[in-house]
Order: C-alpha cells, then structure tokens, then sequence
C-alpha cells in the first residue's frame, strides 16, 4: 500500500473543507486492498455537519471495505455533537475497516477524542505519519493556538515580532515608532 500517495491526498482533500470555528477541515480516503481508490470525502462537503470520514463512507455505497484502508488527515471522531449516534470511529468499525492511517491526533479543543484508542482496543491497525501533522495542521491554523518555538520565552508565540509594545523595538517606551 502506498501510504504516502494516499495520506498526501487525504491532507489535499482537507484543503477543500469550508472554514468554520466550530470544527475542523479534515480529508479521508478509503483505498481498496487492490490499492484503488475507492472513496473520497472532506469535511462539510455535502452538508455542513458531514465529516470527511463520514462522507467517504457514504460514498462508498454498499462496497464491501474488509480489506480497505481508510486515510484520514485527522484522528476519527469519537464524540459528536451533531450525531451522537454516528461518530466516524463507530461508523468505520460498522464497515469493518481493518486498517486507518491518521496524521495527527485530535487536539482537545472541541472533545476529547478517543478514536484512535477505541479502534485499536477493536482490533484495527491504527498507522500514524507524523510528517503529515503540519500539513494537515495548515488547514485548521485557525482554529489552533500558536506554536512555541522552543525557547521562546512565554507569550511570545512563532512568527511575533520581538520588542515591546505592537512591535516596538524591545526596551522602547510605548508609543515609540516602530522600526
């Protein structure tokens, strides 16, 4: 199985998601044991509460994904709001997928998300690439708080400037030009 191939796609697919500050652009792939593509989906792609996971599974129709993989930028839900009773990890154990490749996990910003753990204690092979995260992090920068680079002293996230007030060089009195 080409991995890379398909988790690239998933991260790409993400990108297509409609912005929203109450949940996050997630793709997902689910590819045949014969290593074709058999579905697509991201999220709110066909209504504004459908997830990527989700999407991909519906179109799936009734094809048969016990030796499928599913790809997907980001763990699988395993708590929902919108649909209790259809989280994407309780919907890919229902299609009996033996095996889910993620990026990165859930951050605990909307739900603590248990999808990784519940699919493994149900016997599916859960894959992470790391090298991915970043990717499939650019889709949701809005939704996350910004990364400490290491060393950087507290409240002064990557990418600010350094200096005193609104950018002033460091040691100014406020109100001092900027540079």
């Amino acid at each position: 199985m080409d991995d890379d191939r398909w988790m690239s796609r998933a991260v790409a697919l993400a990108g297509r998601s409609p912005r929203s500050s109450t949940a996050f652009a997630v793709g997902a792939v689910i590819v045949g044991a014969d290593g074709r593509e058999i579905a697509c989906g991201w999220s709110r792609d066909t209504d504004p509460l459908v997830h990527a996971e989700e999407s991909a599974l519906l179109r799936a129709g009734g094809e048969d994904l016990t030796g499928a993989t599913l790809y997907s930028s980001l763990e699988p839900c395993s708590k929902r709001a919108s649909r209790p009773d259809a989280t994407c990890t309780s919907l890919i154990l229902a299609a009996r997928i033996p095996r889910v490749v993620i990026a990165w996990h859930e951050p605990d910003i909307f739900v603590t998300c248990e999808g990784v753990a519940l699919l493994t204690a149900a016997g599916v092979e859960v894959v992470e690439m790391p090298e991915y995260a970043q990717s499939a992090r650019a889709a949701n920068a809005h939704l996350l708080p910004p990364i400490m680079p290491e060393g950087a002293p507290e409240g002064s996230p990557e990418g600010a400037p350094e200096g005193g007030p609104e950018g002033s060089p460091k040691g100014a009195p406020e109100g001092s030009p900027k540079p």
